[in-house]
């Protein structure tokens, strides 16, 4: 079961960064950087601002600024979501 919601997180994350930067989520790997997808800071706050809408959790500034890549993102978030 953890392995499917793990997976879930990883779709829904893959969608919400997709969105925001006007690419296919297909695109998108958990070794993509945010900023090889063509996240700027703004989007940076946007993207963290719609998974903390969109999982229910809270992403500290300190925190935020170590997520580099995709599976940083999905990591945290599934931990997040753990508690």
């Amino acid at each position: 079961m953890a392995e499917f919601e793990k997976q879930n997180t990883q779709d829904k994350v893959a969608r919400i960064i997709a969105e925001k930067l006007s690419i296919d989520a297909s695109t998108i790997t958990l070794d993509s950087t945010l900023q090889e997808l063509g996240a700027d800071s703004l989007d940076l706050v946007e993207i963290i601002m719609k998974l903390e809408e969109q999982f229910g959790i809270e992403v500290d500034d300190a925190k935020a600024e170590t997520l580099k890549n995709v599976n940083d993102v999905v990591e945290y978030v599934h931990s997040m979501r753990s508690k």
